[in-house]
């Protein structure tokens, strides 16, 4: 249903943000496939422990779509990793990424789809989620501490400055 919106967000990203490393921030695999079904069967099996090694990880993750119900255009998207039992993901990674399409930033969708994704991590037993930004994302930042995010540290990843936080998500 959602194949065309998956890769016109897909396109719209690589056509405003491709100065940014960060630019599929959440999107997972969303820039090396080849379609959007492609995508889709990855994100299918990366939810299961026993399927997510044949996409790529060891760690299991849902993706979520944030759809807006007037239109049902995609405006962002977002996922949450099960654990963070992993180097990068336990350093800077964290539980979760989050993008939302270059013509609909600054409208509250991220702090919308953040919030809805601390419920979801409620509902997998998750008690609290690592989130991380650049020190420069300020748009990130603000996400954040609009959904409780507790300041941790900052931390040096390949000479940039990364953020960490913590969100309760009991």
């Amino acid at each position: 249903m959602y194949a065309d919106d998956i890769w016109a967000f897909r396109q719209e990203i690589m056509d405003c943000d491709a100065e940014s490393e960060d630019r599929f921030a959440g999107c997972i695999s969303l820039d090396v496939s080849t379609s959007a079904e492609e995508w889709i069967k990855i994100c299918k099996l990366r939810r299961c422990e026993e399927t997510c090694g044949e996409a790529g990880t060891t760690v299991p993750s849902h993706m979520y779509l944030a759809v807006r119900r007037k239109d049902l255009k995609i405006v962002g998207m977002i996922d949450l990793r099960h654990h963070i039992n992993h180097p990068v993901l336990g350093t800077w990674g964290g539980h979760c990424g989050f993008s939302v399409r270059p013509c609909e930033r600054g409208k509250g969708y991220a702090k919308e789809m953040l919030r809805l994704n601390v419920l979801n991590a409620k509902a997998l037993g998750i008690p609290k989620l690592l989130v991380t930004c650049d020190v420069e994302n300020r748009a990130s930042e603000r996400v954040i501490l609009a959904n409780g995010g507790v300041y941790e540290k900052t931390i040096d990843v390949d000479g940039s400055g990364v953020k960490r936080y913590w969100i309760s998500a009991v």
